[in-house]
């Protein structure tokens, strides 16, 4: 196949077999199908951008959640269980699944009722010209750099897989991934979502499996890793088993020394700054909500994906767990040590975890099946990027500041050419990625720039109707810069140029960076808020809580449904298990 490829090649980091590229082979032929059928359902720009608004639940649930499982889920995720242990559960179970049920049960009803495009969209109604502009700007950005991580981990996998120089790899990924969004917009990402998450359950489920059984169950897992951290030099500063091995306090991944600030840290920095803010103002995730067929399928969205997300660490975190102590050269770089070669081939580094793990403990066959489930996740996160941005792009920043009153074909074909020049902008943002051991650090920090004011924005101005348009862009600017200066000043918040003055590293510096910018905006917006004129009340009605009447925040076909269909006890149910599963870990 390299002969073939008619490329320069190094050695592959997987040895795969023709029994693996066929199945890879044939889920990519099930992809671009899904591609090609998608572009008859095409006729105008709510088909291409929201899908018509026609999907069921099931569907647009499954696609939320497959959407977010590209390179955080998998690669970063697995890092983080290599690295730190179990702690890293937090991202789902506190830093995920409360925002979730709050998305459904209390703030779909405004996106979906409003017949908004876009969250920028809804900001613009709420707080005017400001605020959408800079929320519309900032969110183009990070979506081309949160694109660009997925793509550099795709282009890793195909480098792994073929020994392709990663520049060629990050080429073919990106045009893989353009074909289809390009082809059939919205409707070809939910659809090749649904088909992603069972594909990359299929690979990992395997993964966690055989995993286990060759350290001799989870108690052998455990076995293991305290006698690593036993071992281990002072100089690697790898965890203390219990840190590694209990999920609370969790000093391993907020990175403070004290329990109570590390539970503080977590709890606010995570639990509730960082996760609402991504969970309910990303579009990247709203986006499939709004593609649902009705109010309620619109709030159960979220909450059905809820379900799906708590059991996910278990196919995710625990395989990159066993690898650091199953994998040799993981355990090395732990260790302290700088083993060469990994996907990059400039040094293995914890993003490896997963892909050492296939090569070490999986056969020919489910080989293919991982490797296909790998590339599943990443395209799902990619093409779960583009089309929010594109629709951003359009709608937001072309449409209105750009090209008014243009036909619905001309904003069809800016939206396409908006897929293709993402596409190509993060081939180049997924540099940025691979300098990055750990993709993790990288992707919080984002998230603390962009989700983190644009939550604290959202949510005062929701709840409170005396908050002003002026507020709303002054505190989201004010917030976002007072999270880059934080992650600057931090030891390594910003990588190589970081400062070093505040004594806060990795993850636990993105946390104190997102509660900095909730912070800052709250306070400003507030001061601002009190000194400049709010919009009457009329104004108001559908946009904040008090001044929208409840008939309008709910399904009146969801009373004929039965119990178990129903947004609140489907709400009530995925939060008694997350609760349970905090205690159990």
């Amino acid at each position: 196949m390299h002969a073939l490829a008619g490329l320069p090649t190094a050695d592959a980091l997987i040895s795969a077999k023709p029994v693996d590229y066929l199945i890879i082979a044939l889920y990519f032929v099930f992809v671009l199908g899904i591609g090609v059928m998608a572009r008859r359902a095409v006729s105008d720009s709510i088909d291409f951008f929201l899908s018509g608004r026609s999907l069921p639940a099931w569907v647009t649930g499954l696609a939320f959640i497959s959407a977010n499982l590209g390179a955080v889920e998998i690669m970063g995720m697995s890092a983080n269980g290599a690295e730190l242990g179990i702690s890293s559960v937090h991202y789902f179970w506190v830093g995920a699944i409360p925002a979730m049920l709050f998305l459904g049960v209390v703030m779909m009803p405004f996106y979906y009722g409003s017949k908004v495009r876009s969250v920028p969209e809804f900001m613009f109604r709420r707080f005017g010209t400001g605020a959408h502009l800079v929320n519309s700007i900032s969110f183009a950005v990070a979506q081309l750099l949160i694109a660009g991580v997925n793509l550099y981990l795709l282009g890793s996998i195909v480098h792994a897989l073929l020994g392709w120089p990663l520049w060629v790899a990050l080429l073919v990924a990106a045009a893989i991934v353009l074909s289809y969004i390009t082809l059939g917009g919205l409707s070809a990402a939910i659809y090749n979502e649904v088909l992603q998450f069972f594909v990359i359950v299929a690979a990992l489920l395997p993964l966690t499996l055989i995993g286990l059984h060759r350290v001799g169950g989870y108690q052998g897992l455990k076995d293991k890793i305290t006698e690593f951290a036993t071992s281990a030099p002072a100089s690697a500063g790898v965890p203390s088993a219990e840190q590694q091995l209990h999920s609370w306090p969790g000093q391993a991944l907020s990175g403070f020394d004290s329990p109570f600030w590390s539970v503080v840290g977590i709890v606010f920095g995570l639990g509730f700054v960082l996760s609402f803010g991504y969970w309910t103002t990303n579009f990247v995730e709203v986006q499939r909500a709004m593609a649902s067929n009705s109010m309620s399928a619109a709030r159960k969205t979220p909450i059905i994906g809820s379900f799906a997300k708590m059991f996910v660490p278990f196919i995710v975190i625990i395989p990159g767990m066993v690898a650091a102590v199953l994998v040799k050269e993981i355990g090395e770089l732990k260790a302290g040590g700088t083993p060469p070669g990994g996907a990059s081939g400039e040094g293995v580094k914890y993003n490896d975890s997963l892909l050492l793990l296939m090569r070490d403990i999986l056969p020919n066959g489910l080989l293919g099946v991982a490797i296909a489930g790998l590339l599943a996740a990443f395209m799902a996160g990619m093409a779960a990027n583009i089309s929010a941005f594109n629709t951003v792009f359009s709608y937001d920043l072309w449409q209105r500041y750009i090209r008014k009153d243009h036909s619905d074909d001309y904003y069809l074909h800016i939206g396409r050419l908006a897929t293709v020049g993402a596409t190509v902008v993060a081939i180049f943002t997924a540099t940025i990625a691979s300098s990055f051991s750990n993709v993790m650090d990288y992707l919080q920090s984002l998230f603390g720039f962009f989700n983190a004011p644009l939550f604290a924005t959202f949510i005062l101005g929701m709840f409170w109707k005396r908050m002003t348009a002026t507020a709303g862009w002054v505190g989201l600017t004010a917030g976002t810069l007072s999270a880059v200066l934080v992650a600057f000043l931090s030891e390594d918040g910003f990588g190589s140029a970081s400062l070093g003055v505040i004594p806060l590293s990795g993850q636990g510096a993105a946390f104190v960076a997102a509660s900095a910018a909730f912070v800052v905006d709250i306070v400003l917006s507030v001061g601002v808020s009190l000194v400049t004129e709010p919009k009457s009340s009329a104004e108001l009605r559908g946009l904040v809580y008090s001044e929208t009447p409840r008939e309008e925040l709910v399904d009146p076909q969801e009373r004929t449904m039965p119990w178990f269909r129903r947004t609140l006890p489907l709400a009530g149910i995925s939060l008694g298990l997350v609760i349970v599963l905090n205690f159990l870990f």
